[in-house]
């Protein structure tokens, strides 16, 4: 992380999470300041509390009043893909087709080290634009993206978690490598990067489709050796996907056993979409640790199905949550909330807004084991902040001026707010949301 000694106090309402709140009277689960401050030093979280208390502590620090805005911890999303940028928003078709067609054509690019290059710097812009301040990225296939992903993720000081897609099969040529290849590369970009500055490795076979057994085992070969890292892969999204898999592992007892089999699973394991489980998938899945990951705006993009969040967290299981561009329909982490908060109406379940930014934050940080540094405003973890406006379009404003509570202005922020909401972001501790604005003005 880049430090610097220079000492930078916000000032607006306040809002951090200790656990997953039930509603706003489970005032244990976090802490609101109405009038209050953030001190930032070094890259970190120095103070957090009320104005008046945290001023007195840092009389030369340097003040940006945000008031009458909300202060939080930035967004965390837990399952992206870096090379579909110009994928999102490609009409009609379900899973399979949508790769087909869409998807690995545009991944080919990734060859290229300048293509790769230029579309992170795009791609980091729109995660910062959107409040997004730490990502879990699969990249593609060709160690470029990789290279490329967490050079721009280094140059801004961002917690970045990725890695290389591993496949070997049913994919296009150009987008393939072998058992042995994916291994090394994957081998080496570990060397590389993992534990760098702020950067997290993840080993990726894409899912069970596009890898032979011999390749998870190479795979599960590299999570034995790095069992620091995380491992990432897609698991049950689509039903013809579920059959398609069962085809190709005959004697794994369903989806989940073929990542079962070769060592995938732990609880650095997150596992995108996990729609369709099976009784015994859940109780593994509650054994080892493995988080799944709901990805609603994708779900509900290619018709996939309805994430059952209730019946995973009655199992103690608690999810992530993330956007899933580019089959994800936005960047925003508010608005993966707001069709996540219809995905669960359709079931009889209930999102408190208060629940929902507590995943968006800790939640997530939670399910990647980093609460301790990423997620919270916690003394000492790393200053990465959002500064969120409830009045930030006309629509948002007029309703907000009915709004007596916190809960009504999250839910305002939830099922209204996008990229316009968000007034600011600091990653470890410097703005970098204006600094997006100057780029594209010049």
């Amino acid at each position: 992380m880049l430090q610097t000694n220079d000492k930078t106090l916000l000032r607006g309402r306040v809002l951090t999470f200790h656990a997953a709140p039930r509603d706003e009277g489970d005032s244990a689960a976090y802490s609101y300041f109405a009038d209050g401050a953030v001190l930032m030093a070094g890259g970190l979280i120095e103070a957090v509390g009320d104005y008046a208390e945290i001023a007195a502590q840092a009389p030369g620090a340097t003040l940006v009043d945000h008031r009458p805005c909300l202060l939080m911890p930035g967004f965390i999303d837990t399952h992206i893909h870096f090379p579909q940028v110009q994928v999102i928003a490609s009409w009609g078709a379900q899973l399979l087709d949508w790769l087909n067609n869409y998807t690995f054509p545009a991944e080919t690019g990734f060859a290229d080290p300048e293509h790769s290059a230029t579309m992170a710097a795009r791609f980091y812009d729109l995660l910062i634009g959107h409040g997004t301040t730490s990502a879990v990225a699969f990249c593609s296939v060709h160690p470029a993206s990789v290279e490329a992903y967490f050079f721009e993720a280094a140059r801004r000081d961002m917690a970045m978690i990725g890695g290389k897609v591993m496949m070997d099969r049913n994919a296009p040529e150009g987008l393939t490598d072998t058992p042995q290849q994916g291994y090394d590369e994957s081998r080496a970009l570990i060397a590389r990067w993992h534990g760098r500055g702020r950067a997290h490795y993840a080993i990726t076979p894409r899912f069970a489709i596009t890898s032979t057994p011999e390749q998870l085992e190479m795979a599960g070969a590299l999570v034995a050796e790095h069992p620091d890292c995380h491992v990432q892969t897609h698991l049950s999204e689509n039903r013809d996907e579920i059959a398609f898999t069962r085809s190709l592992y005959p004697e794994a007892p369903d989806y989940l056993g073929v990542y079962e089999r070769y060592g995938l699973l732990h609880d650095k394991t997150l596992l995108g979409h996990s729609i369709h489980l099976e009784p015994r998938e859940i109780e593994v899945l509650a054994t080892t640790g493995a988080k799944p990951v709901f990805c609603p705006t994708s779900n509900l993009f290619l018709g996939s199905g309805l994430f059952d969040d209730a019946r995973l967290r009655a199992q103690g299981i608690h999810a992530g949550i993330a956007t899933d561009v580019g089959a994800g329909t936005s960047y925003s982490m508010l608005q993966t909330l707001n069709e996540g908060y219809k995905v669960l109406q359709l079931q009889g379940q209930k999102l408190h807004p208060l629940a929902a930014f507590h995943w968006i934050t800790r939640g997530n940080a939670v399910a990647l084991g980093m609460a301790d540094r990423i997620g919270t405003l916690d003394v000492g973890t790393d200053a990465d902040v959002v500064v969120l406006n409830p009045a930030a379009t006309s629509a948002m404003a007029l309703r907000a001026e009915a709004a007596e509570t916190l809960s009504e202005e999250l839910f305002i922020l939830q099922m209204l707010g996008d990229d316009r909401a968000v007034e600011e972001v600091y990653v470890a501790g410097r703005a970098q949301k204006a600094l997006i604005g100057a780029r594209v003005m010049a």
